[in-house]
């Protein structure tokens, strides 16, 4: 499947802003199953020069400064993208509690990288309350790809999706007493559940191609910005899961960027001066090709 995406982020400021600092992760990754094929950003107004490098978890870093006084800052962020993700054998991951130990004890360099993924970040704490939450799903000897896939389905079932329910700030564990949340806290969510478990999950973002309902146009500008959960399988490498949709990822899923948590791969993020106040809009479209 090839996609185009767009995504445009702006701000109005209130008050003209004198100049800002911006670094943006808009830039799709190639991975196994997905290649960029094309991207480019456009900034307006333009700023002298564009900075470009990756990032410590190999996402693509765009960093720029505006040095004159503007009301309004606009990032468009163009990318193709083809994806080819097939569905791994669920069934033939090993025993989820003989992972731990293989992510502890092994020391090549696959298993290396996935072990930073196994402890506390910013937004992510593991504890008692999450532990207790995935054990369900998690009985001895069951594989780990079928447990991760159970606790994904009972998120989806379990919790409802409301944007008014949290900040960016909100902790796991109100999540879970609240029921309630967005991708990013459900995403958190699970990923606090696996590392309860000594599992290693790291935090995806990136975008959900959405389909018009039967006999209806197709609306630019209507797809998401998404947020998931990846987890790490010693026989089948990182595997997708989106809990809040219940699913395994596949096709209609276009990765950004990784890290442990949303504080490492936020996809704009910046300082300004000067300005008092501002509104921020985001618009992405996400289209076959």
């Amino acid at each position: 499947m090839k996609y185009r995406v767009v995504h445009n982020t702006t701000y109005q400021y209130a008050t003209p802003a004198e100049a800002c600092h911006n670094m943006v992760r808009l830039s799709p990754r190639t991975m196994p199953g997905q290649t960029c094929l094309e991207t480019s950003l456009a900034i307006e107004p333009a700023p002298p020069r564009v900075h470009s490098h990756v990032d410590y978890f190999g996402n693509r870093v765009h960093s720029f400064a505006v040095m004159e006084p503007h009301e309004t800052l606009s990032i468009t962020a163009t990318g193709l993208v083809q994806v080819d993700r097939s569905v791994s054998a669920l069934a033939g991951s090993p025993p989820w509690n003989e992972v731990p130990h293989h992510l502890h004890h092994e020391r090549d360099d696959v298993t290396i990288d996935a072990l930073q993924y196994v402890y506390d970040s910013r937004y992510v704490r593991a504890g008692t309350a999450l532990r207790n939450f995935a054990a369900p799903s998690f009985p001895a000897e069951r594989p780990l790809l079928r447990a991760v896939l159970h606790l994904t389905t009972r998120i989806f079932k379990d919790f409802i999706y409301d944007p008014k329910a949290t900040t960016i700030d909100t902790s796991v564990d109100v999540v879970l007493n609240r029921r309630r949340g967005v991708c990013q806290d459900f995403a958190h969510l699970e990923i606090a559940c696996l590392r309860s478990l000594g599992l290693a999950a790291r935090y995806v973002s990136g975008y959900l191609r959405t389909k018009p309902l039967p006999d209806k146009p197709r609306l630019a500008g209507t797809d998401a910005s998404h947020a998931w959960l990846s987890v790490y399988c010693p026989e089948n490498g990182w595997i997708d899961f989106d809990p809040t949709n219940g699913c395994i990822v596949v096709e209609d899923h276009i990765t950004l960027a990784w890290g442990r948590d949303y504080h490492d791969v936020s996809p704009v993020k910046g300082i300004v001066l000067g300005a008092v106040g501002s509104e921020m809009t985001i618009s992405v479209d996400v289209a076959e090709v």
